[in-house]
């Protein structure tokens, strides 16, 4: 009989403590976690300034780590593999120390460069006087470059995708991908046309991993008030349509080979007809020049 009350008391005991972190967790996640009041009032705040809010604000905001991330050390033997093909005869140029030039010994297969972190590969296509007449559709862009990326580079994927500006094809923005989360400063740019490939730009670190203790950001409706002071003069004469708001990683310092540096939380706002985003750090909510 006294077992049986003594379980019972252990039972309740055991329930209460469940709904009591039941209820705490609640309250954290509640903490970090938009109200529809906050929303309703920066969707009113922004269209005052004639700042209009086509996509839905991020309603989390739970703190973050940083990322680890090393400066770029290159395998610069796989790059010329990966460039002029395995049994291409390349030649390296003179250059300054820190600065790589390769040729292959056919001209018509193109130009490799690595100088301060930078990889950029020419690939020597004559994109001619009709340059509109060259346009390609996105689909067959991506086509192209995916071909490369999935071979080589697995963990990148295709972030934006934009007409380029004389008309010369189509430019594509791969970025690095680690754990569902996009590393902003670790890219690969093609500009591809209907010849082909016609240059490929990159610059990425290595991923260490997660640094440090998880620390808060700013919230979503926060870091739309600061990106609102910093486009109150264009939206003063026309009217801003926000299309699409997400959190990256992204690297603010300058990278130095074997060094290893913060990649950090950064907001992504896109607007309609502007090819790049605006960047504000989740962290201090700054706008990133």
């Amino acid at each position: 009989m006294e077992w049986e009350r003594a379980k019972n008391y252990i039972l309740t005991a055991f329930v209460l403590l469940n709904l009591s972190l039941a209820g705490l967790l609640f309250r954290e996640d509640s903490r970090y976690t938009l109200s529809q009041e906050r929303i309703s009032n920066i969707h009113a705040v922004l269209t005052n300034n004639n700042i209009n809010l086509y996509t839905n604000p991020m309603r989390r905001f739970a703190p973050m780590r940083h990322l680890e991330v090393m400066g770029f050390d290159y395998d610069i033997p796989e790059l010329i593999e990966i460039f002029f093909g395995e049994d291409a005869q390349v030649i390296q140029l003179e250059a300054d120390e820190g600065h790589y030039i390769f040729e292959s010994e056919n001209e018509e297969h193109g130009r490799l460069e690595i100088s301060n972190g930078f990889i950029y590969f020419d690939n020597n296509l004559d994109l001619g006087e009709n340059r509109d007449e060259k346009n390609i559709s996105h689909e067959f862009a991506l086509e192209i470059a995916d071909v490369l990326i999935t071979e080589h580079f697995p963990d990148f994927v295709a972030d934006m995708v934009f007409d380029e500006i004389d008309g010369n094809g189509v430019q594509i923005i791969y970025r690095q991908k680690y754990r569902g989360r996009i590393i902003h400063s670790n890219f690969i740019e093609f500009l591809v046309t209907s010849e082909g490939i016609a240059w490929i730009d990159m610059h990425y670190g290595r991923v260490i991993g997660y640094g440090a203790d998880p620390r808060m950001i700013f919230a979503p409706d926060e870091i739309l008030l600061t990106f609102m002071q910093r486009v109150q003069h264009i939206a003063a004469e026309k009217p801003i349509f926000i299309s699409h708001i997400d959190i990256v990683y992204n690297s603010q310092e300058d990278m130095q080979e074997g060094v290893i540096s913060p990649a950090v939380p950064f907001y992504r706002i896109f607007i309609r007809d502007h090819d790049f985003p605006f960047l504000i750090n989740a962290y201090t909510n700054v706008y990133f020049e």
